[in-house]
């Protein structure tokens, strides 16, 4: 009787440990659309959906133009690639920005943004940092050794994601590719390779140059010459059917306050 009930009880519990393993996988693959911003799709708020690195200026120029002109900002943010993603598949945005080309031509190349409103709006840079505490030498030119100089994993995304493409690239133009592919642990957005350098979880990382300024966790150890990859580029579009509002925030987005803002956090602005 006993066996019996304890078998019982632990197929249930495998049953239950497997639904829940379903339903995750689901979710990570249909991630919920971000909230509608207040007054729903008829009232003057928009929705914004933007690369994981522009968070913070992101976040103040949206309560900076709420509060100028009175119109309610959402922001999203997230993996260029994974917002893009979204609004192929109908999600509400009103405004994207990606962190590269790539994911705008892609929509564009879908009839999903306004052509006419699109603009580069920033230009970044890639580093390479390690934990405050766990600092060495590099030099990010060829002949150096740096699968070499340190033990363990390095963190960034997959080839899908913008910073992901750009590290690649760059660690294949220095020759370093091959050797530090087997040790990638790819997350999803920068955001998340920056956290796991912070607690040490990877060895190194390759980001953006604003969120490591942002981090007080890291040590930038060298910058990635700009000709051993793509520019990195942030071009911001209308989506098509955005509310009218869209436009007022974009052209905000290209104002001296905002370039002011972009600047505090290390962005280049653009034009």
């Amino acid at each position: 009787m006993f066996r019996a009930t304890l078998s019982r009880w632990l197929g249930i519990g495998l049953l239950w440990l497997a639904t829940m393993l379903v339903v995750s996988a689901q979710a990570a693959e249909n991630p919920p659309n971000p909230p509608l911003p207040k007054g729903g799709s008829e009232g003057g708020g928009i929705l914004v959906f933007a690369a994981a690195s522009t968070t913070n200026a992101i976040q103040d120029l949206a309560a900076l133009y709420e509060k100028e002109k009175g119109v309610t900002v959402v922001a999203s943010f997230a993996a260029a690639s994974a917002l893009a993603k979204q609004i192929e598949q109908g999600a509400p945005a009103d405004v994207f920005i990606s962190a590269d080309l790539k994911w705008m031509d892609y929509l564009a190349g879908k009839g999903k943004i306004v052509e006419a409103s699109r603009r580069n709006l920033l230009g970044n840079r890639l580093v390479l940092v390690s934990p405050k505490d766990q600092v060495f030498p590099v030099r990010l030119e060829k002949g150096f050794d740096l699968p070499g100089a340190f033990q363990g994993r390095w963190c960034s995304c997959g080839p899908d994601v913008p910073i992901g493409r750009y590290s690649q690239q760059a660690l294949t133009a220095l020759g370093w590719w091959a050797a530090l592919e087997p040790r990638l642990a790819a997350v999803p957005d920068v955001r998340s390779a920056l956290a796991f350098v912070e607690r040490g979880e990877c060895a190194v990382g390759i980001v953006y140059e604003t969120d490591a300024k942002g981090s007080d966790r890291v040590e930038v150890l060298g910058v990635f010459p700009a000709d051993t990859h793509s520019p990195v580029l942030y071009p911001a579009a209308r989506v098509q059917g955005a509310k009218p509002a869209a436009q007022g925030f974009l052209d905000f987005l290209r104002t001296p306050a905002a370039a002011r803002v972009f600047r505090q956090y290390g962005f280049a602005v653009l034009d």
